[in-house]
């Protein structure tokens, strides 16, 4: 016998997936909890396996058999989307969905004006975020899970491509009663002795740490944050020092307190900031559009 399932049953089921509860699928989805259940019975139905395990106080969780389901209804919806990339392409239109990624060191100071002003360039385009670490945004677009990333230029696969957008000089943030806070430039050799906030990230800690590798200092680590914010916290509230690429858009730590960027001079060369991407997905029309739009308000 055909088994017959919609497409609608199955954004709601992975909607329910992701959220854990039909009550929070109703609300992303703006569809009503009594729709979302019948979608959720009739495919189960359909397809003969239970799929959720129904618990009244803890919601929903996945079966094996839904977990396996889940991860084969998101290829199909992504399929799905693509039918209506490609029409959009044949209509010279650049439309559809646009899932992006960002490093989450610099996510909240340039995705959300990106998205705000691209989206009013290609109102057809509807794009969401994700906020990751460098190895999960490489694992992302293995997985297909983002069609894009702006991130640096830190250990790129070679599976992945990177499209540089501009470069970026390593700054020492500093608390403006820092002994070091009237220096016009700094050296690794200024920063010996002194207190340092570590962004220990991934990856992107290895990159901050690389400026002592080519001298003999070694940086007196005493704080250490996954966090951006509370890495701009420690610093203007006298922890140390902090090295940074992305400079904020005002001077202010979150709770209000001054901070100080002085450029720093080292053998290490810039880093660069860019688009990351799977091979050949320029080719989509959307995502080279986000791209040269990224290339225009980012230079």
């Amino acid at each position: 016998m055909q088994t017959r399932f919609t497409l609608r049953q199955l954004e709601y089921f992975t909607c329910a997936a992701d959220t854990g509860s039909i009550a929070a699928a109703s609300r992303v989805l703006n569809v009503s909890s009594p729709s979302i259940s019948t979608a959720l019975t009739q495919l189960e139905e359909e397809l003969g396996t239970v799929l959720f395990v129904r618990q009244r106080a803890q919601g929903l969780s996945l079966t094996e058999a839904g977990r396996s389901l889940a991860e084969q209804a998101n290829k199909i919806l992504f399929e799905a989307s693509e039918l209506t990339r490609l029409a959009g392409t044949a209509s010279e239109m650049i439309q559809g969905p646009l899932r992006l990624g960002c490093l989450v060191t610099f996510a909240q100071i340039v995705v959300p004006k990106l998205r705000r002003s691209f989206e009013a360039q290609h109102p057809a385009v509807t794009l969401s975020q994700s906020e990751l670490t460098q190895p999960d945004i490489f694992a992302a677009l293995r997985r297909a899970e983002i069609d894009l990333s702006l991130s640096y230029a830190i250990d790129v696969p070679a599976d992945l491509e990177f499209h540089p957008i501009k470069t970026l000089p390593p700054l020492v943030m500093l608390a403006p009663d820092h002994p070091l806070s009237d220096r016009n430039t700094l050296t690794i050799q200024d920063l010996a002795n002194h207190a340092m906030v570590l962004l220990d990230l991934p990856l992107s800690s290895d990159y901050f740490l690389s400026f002592f590798n080519t001298t003999s200092v070694k940086p007196l680590i005493t704080e250490r944050t996954k966090d951006m914010a509370v890495a701009r916290s420690l610093v203007a509230n006298g922890f140390g020092y902090s090295i940074v690429n992305f400079r904020p858009v005002g001077t202010h730590a979150p709770d209000g307190k001054p901070l100080v960027f002085i450029p720093l001079h080292s053998k290490v060369p810039p880093i660069e900031v860019g688009v990351l991407s799977a091979k050949g997905a320029m080719k989509r029309r959307a995502c080279a559009a986000f791209l040269q739009h990224c290339i225009a308000e980012m230079v």
